[in-house]
């Protein structure tokens, strides 16, 4: 089993990168995975995804995506939904790509008016694109990011049952 990480805030070194990360690391825990979390950070690939032609930067961002069993898939709030850079990455996979994955959407937002774009316009473009989002996604807002061990453990305790059951019935080993 593999889990990624995507990190779909276009600036280096952002606040959503190190909540992805972190709560890719909760889920990993609390599931009983050991090995490390791959991070796929789109503000490093951003230059590249528009550019024509290939990239094997890209093309191995996207592989790894596509190997995963669980991917915890995170964008700050624009406009009420992801980003586009990350809209622009999932573009680039083929259609049934997530299928067999689970998927654990999280969107980092300044307010919780925002909250329902989890659900609302998130959840929808990881499950067109075939994956299992057997839990609700994280809403996270920017006031809880002190309080994010506890705000991270109380959420992996909530999913890492359904995520468990879910690999065990459709994603690869």
């Amino acid at each position: 089993m593999s889990i990624v990480t995507v990190v779909g805030n276009p600036r280096t070194g952002s606040r959503t990168y190190a909540v992805a990360v972190q709560a890719a690391e909760t889920v990993a825990r609390r599931i009983g995975h050991e090995e490390p979390v791959e991070v796929v950070d789109l503000s490093v690939l951003a230059p590249l995804l528009l550019a024509p032609g290939a990239s094997p930067e890209v093309e191995a961002a996207l592989e790894a995506v596509a190997g995963a069993s669980v991917l915890v898939v995170a964008s700050p709030t624009y406009k009420g939904t992801y980003t586009g850079l990350l809209k622009v990455f999932l573009d680039r996979l083929p259609g049934g790509a997530l299928t067999s994955k689970v998927a654990l959407p999280l969107l980092v937002m300044g307010d919780a008016r925002h909250a329902l774009g989890v659900e609302v316009h998130f959840r929808p473009l990881l499950v067109e694109l075939g994956a299992t989002v057997p839990t609700p996604g994280l809403a996270l807002v920017e006031s809880e990011i002190p309080e994010l061990d506890a705000v991270l453990g109380r959420w992996a305790d909530r999913v890492a049952p359904q995520v468990s059951a879910a690999v065990a019935t459709g994603a690869p080993a």
